[in-house]
Protein backbone atom coordinates (compact mmCIF):
# COMPACT_ATOMS: atom_id res chain seq x y z
CA UNK A 1 0.00 0.00 0.00
CA UNK A 2 1.47 3.52 -1.28
CA UNK A 3 1.63 6.24 1.54
CA UNK A 4 -1.81 8.09 1.14
CA UNK A 5 -2.67 11.80 2.29
CA UNK A 6 -6.50 12.73 3.78
CA UNK A 7 -5.75 16.28 1.68
CA UNK A 8 -5.40 14.28 -1.65
CA UNK A 9 -8.02 11.51 -0.68
CA UNK A 10 -10.61 14.39 -0.01
CA UNK A 11 -10.01 16.02 -2.90
CA UNK A 12 -10.83 12.86 -4.83
CA UNK A 13 -13.45 11.74 -2.40
CA UNK A 14 -16.72 13.28 -4.18
CA UNK A 15 -17.76 10.19 -6.07
CA UNK A 16 -17.72 8.47 -3.40
CA UNK A 17 -19.73 10.66 -1.52
CA UNK A 18 -23.61 10.27 -3.30
CA UNK A 19 -23.25 6.24 -1.67
CA UNK A 20 -20.77 7.00 1.04
CA UNK A 21 -21.01 10.52 2.16
CA UNK A 22 -19.36 13.44 2.18
CA UNK A 23 -17.21 12.70 5.41
CA UNK A 24 -17.73 8.87 5.00
CA UNK A 25 -21.01 8.82 7.47
CA UNK A 26 -23.47 7.30 4.42
CA UNK A 27 -27.22 8.27 5.43
CA UNK A 28 -28.52 5.19 3.12
CA UNK A 29 -27.82 2.28 5.36
CA UNK A 30 -27.37 -0.57 2.84
CA UNK A 31 -24.05 1.49 1.78
CA UNK A 32 -21.39 1.22 4.64
CA UNK A 33 -20.30 4.00 6.68
CA UNK A 34 -16.35 4.32 5.81
CA UNK A 35 -15.02 7.79 8.14
CA UNK A 36 -12.80 5.58 11.40
CA UNK A 37 -11.98 2.93 9.07
CA UNK A 38 -8.43 1.60 9.01
CA UNK A 39 -6.93 2.76 5.64
CA UNK A 40 -5.20 -0.76 5.20
CA UNK A 41 -8.51 -1.96 4.90
CA UNK A 42 -10.44 0.41 2.47
CA UNK A 43 -6.90 0.08 0.74
CA UNK A 44 -7.51 -3.79 0.83
CA UNK A 45 -11.18 -3.27 -0.10
CA UNK A 46 -11.27 -1.39 -3.06
CA UNK A 47 -7.98 -3.82 -4.60
CA UNK A 48 -10.27 -6.48 -3.98
CA UNK A 49 -13.51 -4.67 -6.00
CA UNK A 50 -10.89 -3.90 -8.59
CA UNK A 51 -10.01 -6.76 -9.17
CA UNK A 52 -13.18 -8.67 -9.57
CA UNK A 53 -12.05 -10.71 -6.36
CA UNK A 54 -14.90 -8.67 -4.11
CA UNK A 55 -18.34 -9.17 -6.27
CA UNK A 56 -20.02 -6.12 -6.74
CA UNK A 57 -21.04 -4.26 -9.89
CA UNK A 58 -20.84 -0.66 -8.54
CA UNK A 59 -18.21 -0.64 -6.82
CA UNK A 60 -16.37 -2.49 -9.68
CA UNK A 61 -17.13 0.46 -11.61
CA UNK A 62 -15.59 2.78 -8.81
CA UNK A 63 -12.77 1.05 -8.62
CA UNK A 64 -11.85 0.30 -12.26
CA UNK A 65 -10.17 3.80 -13.09
CA UNK A 66 -8.21 3.93 -9.92
CA UNK A 67 -4.26 3.86 -9.67
CA UNK A 68 -2.91 2.54 -6.39
CA UNK A 69 -2.16 6.28 -5.02
CA UNK A 70 -6.01 6.94 -5.37
CA UNK A 71 -7.05 4.49 -3.57
CA UNK A 72 -4.03 4.83 -1.21
CA UNK A 73 -5.81 8.42 -0.70
CA UNK A 74 -8.72 7.89 -0.72
CA UNK A 75 -8.31 5.01 2.47
CA UNK A 76 -6.25 7.70 4.21
CA UNK A 77 -8.97 10.61 3.51
CA UNK A 78 -12.03 8.50 4.97
CA UNK A 79 -10.15 6.58 7.81
CA UNK A 80 -9.21 10.74 9.56
CA UNK A 81 -13.11 10.85 9.24
CA UNK A 82 -15.14 10.58 12.54
CA UNK A 83 -17.63 7.80 12.83
CA UNK A 84 -21.11 8.58 13.72
CA UNK A 85 -22.62 5.49 16.24
CA UNK A 86 -25.86 4.19 15.82
CA UNK A 87 -28.56 2.98 18.37
CA UNK A 88 -28.85 -0.83 19.51
CA UNK A 89 -32.32 -2.36 19.41
CA UNK A 90 -32.60 -2.33 23.11
CA UNK A 91 -34.34 -5.78 22.76
CA UNK A 92 -31.46 -7.14 20.76
CA UNK A 93 -28.50 -5.80 23.35
CA UNK A 94 -28.70 -9.16 25.05
CA UNK A 95 -27.91 -12.05 22.42
CA UNK A 96 -25.61 -9.20 20.37
CA UNK A 97 -23.51 -8.53 23.51
CA UNK A 98 -23.41 -12.31 24.58
CA UNK A 99 -22.63 -13.20 20.80
CA UNK A 100 -19.50 -10.06 20.10
CA UNK A 101 -18.05 -10.66 23.82
CA UNK A 102 -18.29 -14.24 24.30
CA UNK A 103 -19.60 -16.32 20.98
CA UNK A 104 -21.28 -19.24 21.01
CA UNK A 105 -19.36 -22.28 22.50
CA UNK A 106 -22.08 -24.66 21.32
CA UNK A 107 -21.51 -24.23 17.84
CA UNK A 108 -18.57 -22.95 17.64
CA UNK A 109 -18.74 -19.30 17.06
CA UNK A 110 -15.62 -17.28 18.46
CA UNK A 111 -16.61 -13.98 20.20
CA UNK A 112 -16.04 -11.27 17.44
CA UNK A 113 -14.01 -9.10 20.24
CA UNK A 114 -11.03 -11.51 19.59
CA UNK A 115 -10.75 -9.91 16.17
CA UNK A 116 -12.24 -6.40 16.37
CA UNK A 117 -11.03 -5.93 19.77
CA UNK A 118 -13.85 -4.75 23.02
CA UNK A 119 -14.57 -1.30 21.41
CA UNK A 120 -15.56 -2.57 18.10
CA UNK A 121 -11.97 -1.10 16.17
CA UNK A 122 -10.30 -3.69 15.02
CA UNK A 123 -7.01 -4.56 13.98
CA UNK A 124 -4.87 -2.51 11.70
CA UNK A 125 -1.86 -5.45 11.50
CA UNK A 126 -4.28 -8.31 10.71
CA UNK A 127 -6.76 -6.04 8.52
CA UNK A 128 -9.71 -6.79 10.79
CA UNK A 129 -11.65 -3.86 10.19
CA UNK A 130 -13.02 -1.55 12.46
CA UNK A 131 -17.29 -2.54 13.31
CA UNK A 132 -17.94 0.00 15.94
CA UNK A 133 -20.62 2.05 14.86
CA UNK A 134 -21.39 0.48 11.45
CA UNK A 135 -25.06 0.42 9.96
CA UNK A 136 -26.99 -2.74 11.52
CA UNK A 137 -28.14 -3.24 7.96
CA UNK A 138 -25.35 -3.62 6.03
CA UNK A 139 -23.64 -5.53 8.57
CA UNK A 140 -26.53 -8.21 8.67
CA UNK A 141 -26.32 -8.21 4.90
CA UNK A 142 -22.51 -9.00 5.04
CA UNK A 143 -23.01 -11.69 7.44
CA UNK A 144 -25.83 -13.10 5.29
CA UNK A 145 -24.16 -13.31 2.27
CA UNK A 146 -20.99 -15.01 4.11
CA UNK A 147 -23.78 -17.60 5.83
CA UNK A 148 -24.79 -17.89 2.27
CA UNK A 149 -21.75 -18.81 0.79
CA UNK A 150 -19.81 -15.57 -0.51
CA UNK A 151 -16.90 -15.05 0.16
CA UNK A 152 -14.55 -11.82 -0.70
CA UNK A 153 -11.58 -14.63 -2.15
CA UNK A 154 -10.39 -17.92 -1.59
CA UNK A 155 -7.45 -17.15 0.36
CA UNK A 156 -7.34 -18.35 4.63
CA UNK A 157 -7.97 -14.93 5.48
CA UNK A 158 -11.06 -14.66 3.48
CA UNK A 159 -12.36 -17.39 4.80
CA UNK A 160 -12.64 -16.36 8.42
CA UNK A 161 -15.60 -14.94 8.44
CA UNK A 162 -17.69 -16.73 5.97
CA UNK A 163 -17.01 -19.77 8.11
CA UNK A 164 -18.01 -17.96 11.35
CA UNK A 165 -20.60 -17.21 9.60
CA UNK A 166 -22.68 -20.13 8.58
CA UNK A 167 -22.93 -20.85 12.27
CA UNK A 168 -24.37 -18.42 12.92
CA UNK A 169 -28.65 -18.22 13.42
CA UNK A 170 -30.66 -15.44 11.41
CA UNK A 171 -31.35 -14.43 14.53
CA UNK A 172 -27.95 -14.12 15.73
CA UNK A 173 -27.02 -11.88 12.88
CA UNK A 174 -29.82 -9.76 13.34
CA UNK A 175 -28.89 -9.30 17.41
CA UNK A 176 -25.25 -8.38 16.73
CA UNK A 177 -25.56 -6.24 13.59
CA UNK A 178 -27.66 -4.71 16.08
CA UNK A 179 -24.91 -4.48 18.83
CA UNK A 180 -22.43 -3.53 16.55
CA UNK A 181 -24.12 -0.32 15.26
CA UNK A 182 -24.67 0.98 18.82
CA UNK A 183 -21.17 -0.19 19.91
CA UNK A 184 -19.12 2.98 21.00
CA UNK A 185 -16.05 3.79 23.10
CA UNK A 186 -17.42 5.48 26.24
CA UNK A 187 -16.72 8.95 26.96
CA UNK A 188 -14.65 9.74 30.04
CA UNK A 189 -16.18 11.27 32.67
CA UNK A 190 -15.26 14.56 33.00
CA UNK A 191 -13.99 15.08 36.65
CA UNK A 192 -16.43 16.58 39.67
CA UNK A 193 -16.61 20.63 39.33
CA UNK A 194 -14.56 22.83 42.23
CA UNK A 195 -16.89 23.26 44.83
CA UNK A 196 -19.58 21.20 44.03
CA UNK A 197 -21.27 18.93 46.35
CA UNK A 198 -20.80 15.75 44.17
CA UNK A 199 -24.21 14.25 45.49
CA UNK A 200 -26.39 17.06 45.15
CA UNK A 201 -24.68 17.72 41.95
CA UNK A 202 -26.28 14.20 40.96
CA UNK A 203 -29.65 14.71 42.39
CA UNK A 204 -29.82 18.18 40.49
CA UNK A 205 -30.33 20.12 43.41
CA UNK A 206 -27.60 22.03 42.89
CA UNK A 207 -27.84 25.72 41.88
Amino acid sequence: MPAGTAAAGKAKSAICAACHGMDGNSTDPQYPKLASQQASYIYRQLVLFKSGVRKNPIMLGMAMPLSNQDMADLAAYFSAQKIMTGVADPKQVAMGQALYRGGDRATGVPACMACHGPDGLGNPGAVYPHLAGQHAQYVNAVLTAWHGGDAWGTSTHALIMPTIAKRLTSAQIAAVASYIAGLHTAAPIAPNPSGVNAAAFAQGTTP
